[in-house]
C-alpha cells in the first residue's frame, strides 16, 4: 500500500526556515535598527582619531579637512625640539620596570592567597578589594614623604615603585584567581616525582599561567605608560619626565600648538596600540580566567 505524503507547507518570506522550526529574536528586528546605531557609534569613535591625524599630518596653518599635502614636520618637531625622544625612553623604562616588578610580586602574593590558608586571609582580601576604591591622588603626599626620606625624589625608581604599589592589589587578586583554576593535584604529582614546591611551581604551574601573567603585565605596563600624577609630582628634572608630562608641556596658558600636540598624542598611543594588537588573545583569556574564582 502506497501512502501519499503531503507536501510541506510553504514558508513565507516573513518566516524563514530555521533548524528545528525555531526563530531567532533578531530575525524580527529590522536591519536598519541594528546598523544605524552601530554606524553612529563607529563614527563617534573614529572621528576623534581622524581629527588627531588631520592636525598631525597637515601643514601648520592649514584649514583643509584632508591631510594633503602630507607633512611630518610636527613629529620631527616634538621628537627633537620638544625632547619627546627622551620622554619616550623614560616611559619605556618606567613601563617595563613596572611590568616586571608588578608581575613578580603579584605572582608570589597571588600564589600565597591561592594555595595557603592563614589567619585574617579574608580580611586581607577585603583590604585588597577596598584599596581599589582609593584614588591615586590620595597617595601622593605619603609617597612623596617616603621618597623624600629615601632621597628618591627626581628618580625614575620612585615612579616605578609608586606605580607598582598602585597596581599590586588588582594584580594579586587576578593572579590568585587564575592559580585556583590550576588543579592542585598537578603540583602534588610533581612533589611525588621528587620536585620541591618551588621547582614544581616553575615546571608545572608557571607555564599554565602565561595568559594571566600577560594580562597582568600588560595592564601594569599600559597604566604606567599613561599615568600622569606620579611622574608630575616625583620628577622635577625635564630630562627624566615621561610622555604624559611631556604632552602637558605642549599646552600653555596663552596658546596650544595643536599640530605638535596631535603628533605627541599619536607617539604616545602607538606603543599601547601595538601592545594590545599582539596580546589581545592572551589578555581576554587571562582576565576572564582570573575572574572565575576569587
Amino acid at each position: 500500500m502506497i501512502t501519499e505524503i503531503a507536501p510541506a507547507p510553504e514558508r513565507t518570506a516573513a518566516e524563514p526556515a530555521r533548524p528545528g522550526g525555531k526563530r531567532r529574536a533578531w530575525d524580527e528586528v529590522p536591519r536598519w535598527q541594528i546598523y544605524v546605531p552601530l554606524t553612529l557609534y563607529l563614527l563617534f569613535t573614529l572621528i576623534p582619531f581622524y581629527w588627531i591625524l588631520l592636525f598631525a599630518l597637515r601643514p601648520a596653518g592649514s584649514t583643509s579637512l584632508v591631510p594633503w599635502p602630507m607633512t611630518f614636520e610636527h613629529f620631527e618637531k616634538v621628537w627633537t625640539e620638544r625632547s619627546f625622544g627622551t620622554y619616550f625612553t623614560n616611559s619605556v623604562y618606567v613601563g617595563l620596570a613596572t611590568l616586571v616588578l608588578t608581575t613578580v610580586v603579584a605572582l608570589a602574593g597571588g600564589y600565597a592567597l591561592a594555595r595557603f590558608d592563614f589567619r585574617l586571609k579574608r580580611g586581607f582580601m577585603l583590604a585588597l578589594l577596598c584599596s581599589q576604591f582609593v584614588p591615586g591622588a590620595l597617595l601622593l603626599v605619603p609617597l612623596f614623604q617616603i621618597f623624600a626620606n629615601l632621597r628618591m625624589i627626581n628618580s625614575l625608581g620612585s615612579v616605578v615603585i609608586a606605580e607598582t604599589v598602585f597596581q599590586l592589589p588588582l594584580s594579586m587578586i587576578l593572579i590568585s584567581g587564575f592559580i585556583r583554576n590550576v588543579p592542585y593535584s598537578l603540583e602534588e604529582a610533581a612533589w611525588v616525582d621528587g620536585c620541591n614546591r618551588l621547582t614544581g611551581f616553575r615546571i608545572v604551574v608557571l607555564p599554565l599561567l602565561r595568559p594571566g601573567l600577560i594580562a597582568v603585565g600588560s595592564f601594569a605596563f599600559v597604566h604606567a605608560w599613561n599615568h600622569f600624577l606620579f611622574a608630575l609630582m616625583f620628577l622635577s628634572d625635564q630630562g627624566k619626565q615621561t610622555i604624559p608630562v611631556g604632552l602637558n608641556t605642549l599646552m600653555s596658558a596663552d596658546s596650544v600648538d595643536l599640530g605638535a600636540l596631535a603628533a605627541g598624542g599619536i607617539i604616545a598611543a602607538v606603543p599601547v596600540v601595538i601592545v594590545f594588537a599582539f596580546i589581545q588573545k592572551w589578555l581576554i583569556t587571562g582576565f576572564s580566567a582570573g575572574a572565575v574564582k576569587g
